[in-house]
């Protein structure tokens, strides 16, 4: 009993627990929150908000189809991990707009691969609909929309296979990857394709980075989702968060300046 009144007594503001930070916690949630609404009702509007610096790895998109029209060649799109309500497959299907958009637009094949019946359906549609856009419905061929298998080697041989057979002169690799990160970068480089993969996978990068002409790390990957969609709420989030970093470099910075001038008053305030 004793420990409960005493532990009513250090209770926050009567309902929080007395943990460090969680007043102050609960204030920057909000705070971000708002901010996260603002951009994104900025963002619907039309006016303007902070612009998304330009990814390398986004000009090597165009680039890579490109080279592929230039030597006759197909493009393939692939990501292993894609359950529809996954925030790297809403990520991957920005992507996969885009480079469906070019290859429709300079007549070039593209081959899309999946291990996930329903995201294929969705692929499938917004393949559909780039060469819809471009004025070339009849150009789209739904074969080259390929579901290879829900078991992770499965898929990994079969697309590798098809590579082999194919022979794209562009690989893409967009998503969440595991194991079978290498296995596919090394398949389109037997095939001398240029090789773009965007991936949050830290454990897959190195992979990448070794076998690929352009690699787009972590949240590379979903600032560039952003900067190709162009839709409110992925941008407007995007942005919030990078505006939030920004502010707790800052925090950092005055907190050491502080703590190095003997006062604790940036510290004390953050573990309220």
């Amino acid at each position: 009993m004793l420990n409960q009144l005493v532990l009513a007594a250090d209770v926050k503001w009567g309902i929080f627990v007395p943990d460090d930070s969680t007043i102050a916690g609960l204030f920057l949630a909000i705070g971000m929150a708002l901010l996260v609404y603002v951009m994104i009702q900025r963002a619907r509007a039309g006016l303007p908000i902070p612009e998304i610096r330009r990814i390398p790895g986004l000009e090597a998109f165009e680039e890579a189809v490109g080279r592929a029209t230039e030597m006759g060649r197909p493009v393939h799109i692939t990501s292993y991990y894609q359950d529809v309500g996954d925030y790297d497959t809403w990520a991957f299907w920005a992507y996969l707009a885009h480079v469906a958009k070019l290859c429709a637009s300079y007549d070039t094949r593209i081959i899309n691969t999946n291990s996930e019946w329903l995201s294929m359906t969705v692929n499938e549609e917004i393949i559909r609909q780039a060469y819809l856009e471009a004025g070339r419905p009849d150009a789209f061929n739904p074969d080259d929309v390929r579901f290879m298998s829900d078991w992770q080697f499965g898929y990994t041989m079969g697309v590798a296979g098809m590579i082999a057979r194919e022979k794209p002169a562009a690989n893409f690799l967009v998503g969440y990857f595991y194991a079978e990160a290498l296995i596919l970068a090394e398949a389109g480089a037997l095939v001398g394709a240029i090789q773009v993969a965007a991936t949050s996978a830290t454990a897959q990068l190195p992979f990448f980075v070794a076998s690929c002409d352009y690699t787009m790390i972590g949240e590379e990957f979903y600032a560039g989702a952003a900067a190709l969609s162009k839709e409110p709420v992925i941008y407007g989030s995007v942005v919030s968060q990078d505006i939030t970093r920004v502010v707790f470099v800052i925090l950092c910075i005055i907190g050491a300046l502080l703590n190095t001038a003997g006062s604790s008053l940036l510290v004390d305030m953050l573990k309220f």
